[in-house]
């Protein structure tokens, strides 16, 4: 579900060619070098909370335990925004993708509303059933997107690249910051693997969650890190460094995949990647969807926004309600850019994905810092001053220099969709957003003393951390 959730092929045909032409340059392997680094520490302080507290919430969790319910609340909130509009993003995305490949596969031009209406309303009753029926669905999709990608590397490097050959200088981590705009290519890097922090959310549905969650997560961080740098070092490979980067801010900026993709394998892989960017996109439009209806879940349980998010499918153990509410909110912003005649991936997929990354962003700085505040008042016996100290430490200021990244380059990253009022208000949304949270917190705690003490504890297993469900929630099963 994570690794669905990060889409591979999707990160890479609509991340690289900014990260190549505006970005880092002919140092992008190097920077995904250096952010694989940077998530991977974020991921060991992450983890070590994952072995003692399974919860769906989980930075909303997490944060509760470690800096307390009033910035537990806050991020939330925040952690609810990010996932909510993900959904909305990569809709728009997919639909872009279906409408390309249907008009150069069958020759029919169907207007981007009817993909982005059909894949709400599939996600929305693939859902409905247990996370095994999701898992098995984008499972699929992932190994497809997965192998493709892998097929073509590997066939550029049998070759030995292309003009300039392999150019493994390109992977020296200290150039890591060069390239023509070295913060903006670093922020797409990190938008890369968004999605991976997912693994939490399903501790409650898995069999074994202090084992498997912790596993899930390294595995998805390393693993997408050693594919994207693959990638993107055999992408360069193939085009040259001087065509990479002429292609990438060129009319046609996916002919760096496509390109290498017909010369290596043969028209069958141009048609075949086509097609896999509707299902990655697909894949991690539901994957987002997911996330997004299991925070509504664990903050409904609790008895906040309202109680019904917090009940689950007698038979599926799915949590229908807040699912449905999901599907309800992102069909609300696709009509909403629909209505304001937006266009799908260069408005409704670049700002809400934006949005999205800067509240997230935030919630995984504050998750670091409450790693560290949690295990100065728990579990000594597991305490240490790498994994639960400066592990957190330095994910946690990495993700604060990735916020920078993301403020500074705000225009650039927004492309033509930076003139819109949409885009102007998404630093306010995500203040007013995360001020909310606070403020509903700090009401609860003076006006309803056992609420307050309720939020963010609902845990599972860890008796001696757990409160007592609402009535009528119970957590979701696998």
């Amino acid at each position: 579900m994570a690794l669905a959730t990060a889409a591979p092929i999707t990160a890479m045909t609509g991340n690289l060619p900014i990260i190549i032409g505006a970005g880092s340059g002919s140092a992008a392997p190097a920077a995904f070098l250096f952010v694989t680094a940077v998530l991977t520490v974020f991921t060991i302080g992450y983890v070590a909370m994952a072995r003692h507290i399974t919860t769906a919430g989980a930075f909303y969790g997490y944060i509760s335990h470690g800096l307390g319910r009033v910035a537990g609340m806050a991020s939330g909130l925040l952690a609810v925004l990010a996932y909510v509009v993900f959904e909305a993003s990569i809709v728009g995305i997919f639909a872009y993708f279906a409408q390309a490949a249907f008009t150069s596969q069958f020759h029919v031009h169907w207007p981007w509303q009817a993909f982005a209406l059909a894949m709400l309303a599939v996600t929305a009753a693939l859902t409905y059933f247990d996370l095994h029926v999701a898992s098995r669905v984008l499972s699929v999709f992932l190994v497809g997107e997965v192998l493709m990608l892998t097929l073509l590397g590997g066939a550029i490097l049998v070759h030995g690249g292309g003009p300039d050959g392999l150019v493994p200088h390109t992977l020296d981590p200290l150039k890591a910051f060069a390239g023509p705009s070295a913060g903006l290519g670093l922020f797409f890097c990190f938008w890369s693997w968004i999605g991976f922090e997912s693994t939490a959310m399903y501790g409650e549905e898995s069999r074994n969650p202090k084992r498997i969650i912790p596993r899930a997560t390294l595995a998805a961080v390393i693993g997408l890190g050693v594919l994207f740098i693959f990638v993107t070092w055999m992408t360069l490979s193939s085009n040259g460094l001087a065509t990479a980067s002429a292609t990438a801010t060129g009319a046609t900026p996916l002919d760096l995949f496509l390109v290498p993709a017909q010369h290596y394998l043969g028209h069958w892989a141009v048609t075949v990647i086509g097609w896999l960017m509707c299902t990655s996109s697909f894949a991690c439009g539901m994957a987002f969807h997911n996330c997004a209806a299991r925070y509504l879940y664990a903050i409904g349980r609790e008895g906040f926004i309202s109680k019904a998010l917090g009940r689950t499918h007698p038979r599926h153990g799915s949590p229908h309600i807040a699912s449905f509410v999901q599907t309800g909110i992102a069909l609300a912003i696709v009509v909403g850019f629909w209505v304001e005649n937006q266009d799908p991936y260069a408005s409704l997929y670049t700002l809400t994905a934006i949005l999205g990354t800067l509240a997230l962003l935030i919630v995984q700085a504050l998750c670091s810092f409450s790693v560290i505040a949690y295990f100065r008042r728990n579990h000594p016996e597991t305490r240490h001053w790498f994994r639960t100290f400066t592990a957190p430490l330095l994910g946690g200021v990495g993700m604060l220099a990735a916020v920078y990244l993301l403020m500074t380059n705000l225009n650039t990253a927004a492309g033509t969709a930076s003139g819109t009022l949409f885009f102007k208000l998404i630093p306010w949304i995500v203040g007013v957003v995360f001020a909310t949270g606070l403020a509903l917190a700090l009401y609860m705690r003076s006006h309803d003393p056992q609420r307050y003490e309720r939020m963010g504890r609902i845990v599972m297993e860890d008796t001696t951390e757990r409160e007592p469900d609402p009535a009528g929630a119970q957590p979701a099963r696998a």
